[in-house]
């Protein structure tokens, strides 16, 4: 399962970094702190599990590269290799998962459709469109409104993932793709 984000902390509570947010969550859930940095990337092997979580090191365009040396590692195909993304065309908050596709102009899904293939299955986070230029959204921090939802968001992408682990990837796509942020 690979979280997509930036490295460094001027990066770390921003929406581009929603994925990294997720690897994080589940690490924590799983009581895993034994990361290691290999292949550009910092990772972590779930045994019990048979999950290995992964934050690309590299910047977000380079995101390929690790995602491939790290399946070719662990002999994982295309389709079990989850990858947990931010999306601008989403509504902030919203979740989308789908078993393959394109890009949509998210360059680490470009990366790394451009070395493993599009054939495995992603879950978007919804960032919101911007009003000004989107490099700027994405890479700023979430408001202080969103910082507000922002855990159940980020739990909720978590219980997609652990649906897909547990069960399968259609009961995390039903899960995910009917998920709705309720204000409190």
């Amino acid at each position: 399962m690979v979280g997509l984000g930036n490295p460094g902390n001027e990066y770390q509570r921003t929406r581009h970094n929603a994925g990294f947010m997720v690897v994080d969550e589940l690490a924590s859930r799983y009581d895993l702190r034994s990361w290691k940095t290999k292949d550009s990337a910092r990772q972590i092997y779930d045994s019990r599990r048979r999950v290995v979580l992964v934050e690309p090191t590299s910047f977000m365009n380079l995101s390929g590269t690790p995602v491939r040396l790290i399946s070719s590692w662990y002999r994982t195909p295309p389709e079990g290799v989850l990858v947990v993304v931010d999306d601008m065309d989403l509504p902030f908050g919203s979740l989308r998962m789908r078993p393959f596709g394109g890009h949509g102009g998210h360059n680490g899904l470009r990366s790394i459709i451009a070395t493993i293939g599009d054939r495995f299955p992603r879950l978007r986070i919804g960032v919101g469109r911007p009003e000004f230029e989107s490099i700027d959204h994405v890479l700023s921090p979430f408001s202080a409104e969103e910082r507000l939802v922002l855990p159940r968001i980020i739990g909720a992408a978590a219980d997609g993932v652990q649906l897909w682990l547990d069960e399968s990837l259609e009961a995390a796509m039903q899960f995910a793709n009917n998920w709705v942020l309720n204000p409190e």
